[in-house]
């Protein structure tokens, strides 16, 4: 070897040898870079799906309880029409008949069914809509027809037609109600 081959591979050995050991090669870095990103979002994944957990949980929750306090509507709209022929039948007896000592027995059975069939509204969050003399509420009461009425002000409930219930807070049947108007 002469002395200029010598010299080239002294010279190209110690330029290797200044770089610094601590240092990771390009490759790694981006790869490290790339996995925390990946870290990053897979962490946000899963506080996500914890979160839609919870909602899905607290959703379901909800609606059981719902599926519990309102299970019995169907029961209750149809027990409504028995209370309605019920009230019917004892508002048609007439005051003569009323003092009859025969019928008094008949008479005050039919008002403790009354009495108790209100009893079992009651027990199950089943009210009754007020109606009468009060403004219409269109969430409440379905206006049937107008009627004239110089004592009450116009948009007033003046007659029911038909009682309207409530379960707890939600509507079981709107009041069918007449509702005042200005006389012509």
């Amino acid at each position: 070897m002469n002395e200029a081959e010598k010299t080239e591979t002294v010279t190209e050995t110690p330029a290797a040898d200044t770089a610094p050991e601590s240092a990771a090669p390009p490759a790694e870095e981006g790869r490290i870079a790339a996995l925390e990103a990946e870290l990053a979002e897979a962490r946000a994944a899963t506080l996500y799906a914890r979160a839609e957990a919870q909602n899905v949980l607290r959703r379901a929750e909800k609606e059981a309880a719902d599926a519990r306090a309102y299970a019995v509507t169907g029961f209750a709209r149809e027990i409504l029409s028995v209370a309605d022929n019920l009230s019917r039948g004892l508002s048609a007896i007439p005051a003569e008949v009323r003092e009859d000592e025969r019928l008094k027995g008949l008479i005050a059975g039919l008002e403790a069914t009354q009495r108790e069939l209100d009893s079992v509204f009651q027990r199950n969050g089943i009210t009754r809509i007020a109606a009468i003399g009060l403004p219409l509420d269109p969430n409440q009461h379905q206006a049937m027809l107008e009627i004239p009425s110089a004592d009450a002000e116009p948009g007033t409930i003046v007659q029911e037609m038909q009682a309207g219930y409530m379960l707890k807070d939600r509507l079981l049947r709107p009041s069918l109600v007449g509702v005042a108007k200005k006389p012509e």
